[in-house]
């Protein structure tokens, strides 16, 4: 690779994003881009996230690409191997290795207004100009660990889920999990039998279904090979009973009841103590956090060599581990379950826009962009799983499937107008948008269900959830809407070395 490299596209990550971007461009004829990822293979997520019990809770044959059908899905909730093999498949079946650097951690991403295009600094002292960035870094990349007191001084092993320490041995050893979200609910049943002694420390309990988890059986996966349309078929019966759920959890959340009255009974055959049941209760309306899929957590805490401390932790004094209630817990080895920066993505600070200042200075108030995919102030930039596009109850594919719609007919666009030419949201479009979402949200579960939770920012805004169903954003992204954006032109007197020149001014300051 060269060290200064130009490009029409860059994408940023190789995730469900970043490899489905990639192969969205190839679709469309353009072969001139790079996926830049700042490990060593691709699979975003599924590739960090190495827990053990690491597993997706939505249906396998819904958490895959549209145009990549998997007939070979061994269960009906595939684990982390099974989804990370599947993204390694799609990098190798659509060609995509060649377009792929990998350990090329995006450091600074910076808008050069002569040139109209992007100078994209990377860690190992590479340069990429582009004049279209695809930002699929994603939400769930950066683990966050809350800043304790004491915890440097601890003297045993300390990790997050999504760092997982495989040469840590916790056998017979005192564990504490600290978090009771997704990934710790997946964990704590994974690493019981084996620990001497598991304490849950959990702020808030989670409401936690069911998980229908079982082996696909042999004959279903013969006929979804010999029969690709049986494949596609329980795909869109998976996607239509989704999509019948939304209205309970954005416009009628009072009744959600009965799907409560499910989840405490479920509660209730595995866990017999009164006292635990209470620990594990929610106070709030379902849904309003993320609804939890298992059938082996509750067994799990009843279990004689655990214990829930229902506070957060507040302190920890050597080995000691101390509970906002004041709950005292000696431990050897400590594993936080406490999520990403979800509403302030570290790629914000990174990213510089027309008028000198960075993403995260835009979005200090909250994130907002026009239709999940572009902000005032950042032509040529769209992020893939921006604000407000997430969902509570179906699968995250449907949603980047409908932003690739969105940034083919972007780049479709600039080519209508010809030359050297970028796109800038209008303040006013994005505006009107965010009102709009809000406006929706505003009876939705997640604003009324009486939580506190990670779609909400420090402002109590809920920039990350999308109040609609997956066809809804669909249609929403089908086709960008000029009006819009300001288109903005190079200047007519500009001349190619002038361009040049302007180009290697801006890569110098972000290789400074």
């Amino acid at each position: 690779m060269a060290q200064h490299e130009h490009v029409r596209v860059a994408v940023i990550g190789s995730g469900f994003g970043g490899l489905g971007a990639a192969v969205r461009l190839r679709r469309e004829g353009i072969t001139d881009f790079v996926v830049l990822e700042r490990a060593g293979s691709v699979g975003g997520t599924w590739r960090d996230n190495t827990y053990p019990g690491c597993a997706c809770d939505v249906p396998s044959h819904l958490y895959s690409f549209s145009f990549a059908p998997n007939s070979e899905w061994p269960r009906t909730f595939s684990g982390q191997e099974h989804i990370r093999a599947y993204l390694e498949r799609v990098a190798d079946t659509f060609g995509l290795r060649p377009h792929i650097r990998l350990n090329h951690e995006v450091t600074r991403m910076t808008w050069d207004t002569e040139a109209l295009n992007w100078v994209i600094g990377c860690g190992n002292g590479t340069t990429v100009v582009a004049d279209v960035v695809v930002s699929a870094s994603g939400p769930l990349s950066d683990p966050k660990t809350p800043d304790i007191p004491g915890l440097a001084d601890f003297p045993g092993e300390v990790f997050h889920s999504a760092r997982w320490d495989h040469d840590a041995d916790l056998a017979g050893k005192r564990v504490a999990v600290i978090g009771t979200g997704a990934s710790a609910i997946q964990i704590v049943p994974a690493i019981q039998p084996e620990v001497g002694r598991l304490t849950l420390f959990q702020r808030t309990p989670a409401w936690v279904m069911p998980r229908m988890d079982r082996p696909v059986s042999k004959a279903e996966r013969w006929l979804h090979r010999t029969v690709p349309v049986t494949g596609k078929a329980r795909r869109g019966l998976l996607w239509g009973i989704r999509e019948l759920q939304v209205s309970a959890f954005t416009k009628y959340p009072d009744g959600l009841g009965l799907i409560e009255s499910i989840a405490k009974a479920g509660m209730a055959r595995a866990i017999k103590d009164p006292a635990l049941r209470a620990k594990l209760t929610p106070s709030y309306r379902i849904g309003c956090k993320r609804i939890l899929l298992s059938s082996t957590y509750y067994p799990a805490l009843a279990q004689p060599n655990t214990e829930v401390i229902a506070s957060g932790l507040a302190e920890v004094r050597g080995s000691t581990l101390v509970a906002s209630d004041g709950t005292e817990t000696e431990v050897d080895a400590i594993i936080f379950g406490t999520g990403f920066h979800v509403t302030d993505m570290p790629i914000a600070d990174r990213v510089v826009g027309a008028g000198g200042f960075t993403l995260a200075e835009h979005w200090k108030g909250g994130m907002r962009s026009l239709r999940g995919a572009t902000a005032e102030g950042f032509p040529n930039w769209m992020t893939i799983i921006g604000p407000n596009t997430g969902l509570g109850n179906s699968s995250m594919i449907l949603m980047i499937e409908s932003q690739l719609n969105y940034m083919a007919d972007y780049l479709r666009q600039l080519d209508v107008l010809g030359g050297r030419v970028a796109l800038d949201a209008r303040a006013s479009a994005v505006d009107g948008w965010n009102e709009r979402v809000q406006k929706r949200m505003e009876r939705t579960v997640w604003n009324t269900g009486g939580c506190t939770s990670w779609y909400l920012d420090e402002q109590g805004r809920n920039t990350t959830v999308w109040p609609g169903t997956t066809a809804d954003f669909r249609r929403a992204t089908r086709s960008v809407d000029l009006g819009e954006y300001e288109v903005v032109r190079a200047a007519a007197d500009a001349v190619p070395a002038q361009r040049e020149a302007s180009g290697r001014a801006v890569a110098e300051e972000v290789a400074g």
